[in-house]
């Protein structure tokens, strides 16, 4: 393992530490929420297909832009530890689960090498409503088809 990878592999979970400390879901989003959060995670994806930078990072949550401090820290992590997340051939959504007082909301994702991952996006309410990325982790996939 390379030191930059040790050293991202340390902010995800430094980021997802930080996650955990915010407010507590008590139950799964409404229709409304759920729109808003597959809102924010599609544009993020559109975002970093066109190598828009400013507009990926504009949906992450305060916790992550405060830890990257700049969008060029953000896309070096992205590109370098998120490759399906940042060019996907094909993705779709699953289920949004409550886990450990968490939204998490699961994302089937064929990524550039065309192997399937699944990405658990770890969402945020914010004080004003919107919905935000608060961490995002990449696991084998769930189901075969995406």
């Amino acid at each position: 393992m390379t030191v930059r990878r040790a050293i991202l592999g340390a902010w995800l979970v430094l980021a997802l530490a930080m996650a955990g400390h915010v407010a507590r879901a008590a139950e799964p989003p409404d229709a409304a929420d759920r729109g808003a959060i597959r809102d924010v995670i599609d544009g993020q994806i559109a975002a970093f297909r066109r190598d828009d930078g400013e507009r990926a990072f504009s949906f992450a949550a305060p916790s992550i832009r405060h830890m990257f401090g700049t969008v060029d820290n953000f896309m070096e992590m992205v590109r370098g530890g998120y490759r399906p997340v940042y060019r996907p051939q094909t993705y779709r959504f699953g289920a949004i689960e409550v886990i450990e007082g968490q939204i998490v909301q699961k994302v089937h994702i064929v990524g550039p090498d065309g192997a399937a991952v699944t990405a658990f996006y770890i969402m945020e309410k914010q004080p004003d409503g919107t919905w935000r990325v608060a961490g995002c982790a990449l696991g084998g996939p769930e189901e075969q088809s995406v």
